[in-house]
Protein backbone atom coordinates (compact mmCIF):
# COMPACT_ATOMS: atom_id res chain seq x y z
CA UNK A 1 0.00 0.00 0.00
CA UNK A 2 2.91 2.35 0.54
CA UNK A 3 4.15 1.72 -2.94
CA UNK A 4 1.31 3.51 -4.78
CA UNK A 5 1.57 6.50 -2.43
CA UNK A 6 5.33 6.60 -2.77
CA UNK A 7 5.01 6.34 -6.52
CA UNK A 8 2.48 9.14 -6.77
CA UNK A 9 4.48 11.37 -4.44
CA UNK A 10 7.51 10.90 -6.74
CA UNK A 11 5.42 11.40 -9.87
CA UNK A 12 4.19 14.84 -8.83
CA UNK A 13 7.65 16.40 -8.39
CA UNK A 14 8.74 14.74 -11.62
CA UNK A 15 5.71 16.17 -13.46
CA UNK A 16 6.33 19.56 -11.90
CA UNK A 17 9.98 19.43 -12.96
CA UNK A 18 8.99 18.40 -16.50
CA UNK A 19 6.45 21.25 -16.69
CA UNK A 20 9.05 23.75 -15.44
CA UNK A 21 11.61 22.58 -18.01
CA UNK A 22 9.02 22.73 -20.81
CA UNK A 23 8.02 26.24 -19.72
CA UNK A 24 11.67 27.35 -19.63
CA UNK A 25 12.34 25.91 -23.09
CA UNK A 26 9.27 27.67 -24.45
CA UNK A 27 10.48 30.87 -22.82
CA UNK A 28 13.89 30.52 -24.49
CA UNK A 29 12.30 31.21 -27.84
CA UNK A 30 12.21 34.78 -26.65
CA UNK A 31 9.66 37.32 -25.87
CA UNK A 32 6.68 35.86 -27.65
CA UNK A 33 4.90 37.08 -30.73
CA UNK A 34 5.12 40.76 -29.77
CA UNK A 35 8.66 40.77 -28.41
CA UNK A 36 8.20 41.56 -24.74
CA UNK A 37 11.89 41.95 -23.95
CA UNK A 38 14.42 44.68 -23.18
CA UNK A 39 16.00 44.27 -26.62
CA UNK A 40 14.66 43.02 -29.92
CA UNK A 41 14.11 39.26 -30.20
CA UNK A 42 13.64 37.70 -33.64
CA UNK A 43 10.87 35.23 -34.29
CA UNK A 44 12.32 31.90 -35.49
CA UNK A 45 11.11 32.46 -39.10
CA UNK A 46 12.38 36.04 -39.04
CA UNK A 47 15.99 35.48 -37.99
CA UNK A 48 17.42 34.70 -41.46
CA UNK A 49 15.83 37.85 -42.89
CA UNK A 50 17.11 39.98 -40.03
CA UNK A 51 20.64 38.66 -40.30
CA UNK A 52 20.96 39.45 -44.02
CA UNK A 53 18.95 42.67 -44.24
CA UNK A 54 20.23 46.24 -44.55
CA UNK A 55 18.88 48.41 -41.73
CA UNK A 56 21.12 51.34 -42.60
CA UNK A 57 19.54 52.30 -45.95
CA UNK A 58 18.71 56.02 -45.80
CA UNK A 59 15.12 56.82 -46.81
CA UNK A 60 15.98 59.78 -49.10
CA UNK A 61 18.66 57.80 -50.92
CA UNK A 62 16.26 54.90 -51.54
CA UNK A 63 13.59 57.33 -52.75
CA UNK A 64 15.88 59.31 -55.09
CA UNK A 65 18.22 56.54 -56.27
CA UNK A 66 16.33 53.23 -56.05
CA UNK A 67 18.67 51.56 -58.58
CA UNK A 68 21.48 51.67 -55.99
CA UNK A 69 19.42 49.32 -53.85
CA UNK A 70 18.73 46.67 -56.50
CA UNK A 71 18.47 43.25 -54.92
CA UNK A 72 19.30 44.54 -51.42
CA UNK A 73 17.01 43.29 -48.71
CA UNK A 74 15.94 46.33 -46.69
CA UNK A 75 14.53 46.25 -43.18
CA UNK A 76 12.22 49.16 -42.39
CA UNK A 77 9.84 49.86 -39.53
CA UNK A 78 6.60 51.71 -40.17
CA UNK A 79 3.39 52.81 -38.51
CA UNK A 80 0.48 51.98 -40.82
CA UNK A 81 -1.55 54.84 -42.27
CA UNK A 82 -3.57 52.90 -44.89
CA UNK A 83 -4.26 49.34 -46.02
CA UNK A 84 -5.59 48.66 -49.54
CA UNK A 85 -6.57 45.09 -50.29
CA UNK A 86 -5.97 43.99 -53.87
CA UNK A 87 -7.87 41.34 -55.79
CA UNK A 88 -4.74 39.14 -56.08
CA UNK A 89 -4.64 38.66 -52.29
CA UNK A 90 -1.76 41.05 -51.66
CA UNK A 91 -2.28 44.25 -49.69
CA UNK A 92 -0.66 47.61 -50.28
CA UNK A 93 0.23 48.85 -46.81
CA UNK A 94 1.24 52.51 -46.58
CA UNK A 95 3.31 53.49 -43.56
CA UNK A 96 5.32 56.28 -42.00
CA UNK A 97 8.92 55.22 -41.55
CA UNK A 98 10.11 54.99 -37.94
CA UNK A 99 13.40 54.18 -36.26
CA UNK A 100 13.59 51.26 -33.86
CA UNK A 101 15.20 51.89 -30.45
CA UNK A 102 17.53 49.06 -29.49
CA UNK A 103 16.69 49.41 -25.80
CA UNK A 104 12.95 48.96 -25.32
CA UNK A 105 10.94 50.84 -22.71
CA UNK A 106 9.63 48.80 -19.77
CA UNK A 107 7.09 49.50 -17.03
CA UNK A 108 9.14 47.64 -14.39
CA UNK A 109 12.14 45.31 -14.04
CA UNK A 110 10.45 42.36 -15.76
CA UNK A 111 10.85 41.59 -19.46
CA UNK A 112 7.10 41.00 -19.70
CA UNK A 113 6.52 44.70 -19.05
CA UNK A 114 8.77 45.77 -21.96
CA UNK A 115 7.42 46.81 -25.34
CA UNK A 116 9.08 47.17 -28.73
CA UNK A 117 9.93 50.87 -28.91
CA UNK A 118 10.14 53.12 -31.96
CA UNK A 119 10.94 56.79 -32.39
CA UNK A 120 7.85 59.00 -32.29
CA UNK A 121 8.95 61.07 -35.31
CA UNK A 122 7.89 60.17 -38.86
CA UNK A 123 10.68 59.58 -41.35
CA UNK A 124 8.69 59.64 -44.61
CA UNK A 125 6.02 57.65 -46.38
CA UNK A 126 6.59 54.24 -47.95
CA UNK A 127 4.39 51.38 -49.09
CA UNK A 128 4.92 47.64 -48.79
CA UNK A 129 3.17 45.02 -50.87
CA UNK A 130 2.35 42.32 -48.32
CA UNK A 131 0.67 38.93 -48.54
CA UNK A 132 -1.10 39.12 -45.16
CA UNK A 133 -1.27 36.07 -42.93
CA UNK A 134 -4.85 35.11 -41.93
CA UNK A 135 -4.41 36.31 -38.32
CA UNK A 136 -3.38 39.75 -39.62
CA UNK A 137 -6.20 40.07 -42.16
CA UNK A 138 -9.24 40.04 -39.87
CA UNK A 139 -10.32 40.58 -36.30
CA UNK A 140 -9.50 43.05 -33.57
CA UNK A 141 -5.73 42.57 -33.91
CA UNK A 142 -5.68 42.80 -37.72
CA UNK A 143 -3.10 44.88 -39.53
CA UNK A 144 -4.72 48.32 -39.74
CA UNK A 145 -3.92 52.04 -39.32
CA UNK A 146 -1.78 52.62 -36.21
CA UNK A 147 -0.33 49.09 -36.32
CA UNK A 148 3.45 48.75 -36.35
CA UNK A 149 5.09 46.64 -39.07
CA UNK A 150 8.68 45.61 -39.63
CA UNK A 151 9.14 44.91 -43.33
CA UNK A 152 11.92 42.96 -44.98
CA UNK A 153 11.72 43.69 -48.70
CA UNK A 154 13.27 44.88 -51.92
CA UNK A 155 12.64 48.17 -53.72
CA UNK A 156 10.20 48.01 -56.63
CA UNK A 157 12.14 49.99 -59.24
CA UNK A 158 10.33 52.98 -60.75
CA UNK A 159 7.26 52.66 -58.52
CA UNK A 160 6.23 55.24 -55.92
CA UNK A 161 3.22 55.66 -53.66
CA UNK A 162 0.89 58.71 -53.72
CA UNK A 163 3.23 60.65 -51.42
CA UNK A 164 6.27 59.93 -53.62
CA UNK A 165 7.65 57.31 -51.26
CA UNK A 166 9.29 54.04 -52.35
CA UNK A 167 7.41 50.78 -52.62
CA UNK A 168 8.89 47.56 -51.23
CA UNK A 169 8.04 44.02 -52.31
CA UNK A 170 7.86 42.21 -48.99
CA UNK A 171 9.62 38.91 -48.40
CA UNK A 172 8.77 38.75 -44.68
CA UNK A 173 7.00 41.01 -42.21
CA UNK A 174 6.25 41.19 -38.52
CA UNK A 175 3.19 42.95 -37.13
CA UNK A 176 2.37 44.59 -33.78
CA UNK A 177 -1.26 45.64 -33.29
CA UNK A 178 -2.08 48.91 -31.57
CA UNK A 179 -1.21 48.72 -27.89
CA UNK A 180 1.51 46.09 -28.34
CA UNK A 181 4.34 48.60 -28.91
CA UNK A 182 5.24 52.10 -27.71
CA UNK A 183 6.93 55.19 -29.09
CA UNK A 184 9.78 57.10 -27.50
CA UNK A 185 7.21 59.62 -26.23
CA UNK A 186 6.25 57.02 -23.56
CA UNK A 187 9.66 57.48 -21.88
CA UNK A 188 8.13 59.73 -19.21
CA UNK A 189 5.99 56.89 -17.82
CA UNK A 190 8.24 53.93 -18.58
CA UNK A 191 11.86 53.10 -17.79
CA UNK A 192 14.76 52.13 -19.97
Amino acid sequence: MNTPNARSSHASPRKALFAAVAFAIAGCSGAGRYGYAREYVYLPDERSFGERSDETAVYDEVRRMPDRFNDRLLSWWGVVTDVERASNGASRVTMQLRTHQERHLCEDETDGSCRVTINDRDGGSFTAVIQLRPEDAEGENRLQPLSLVRVYGTVMQGEYNREGGPILRTQFYRHWPRGQFVTSSAAGGMRR
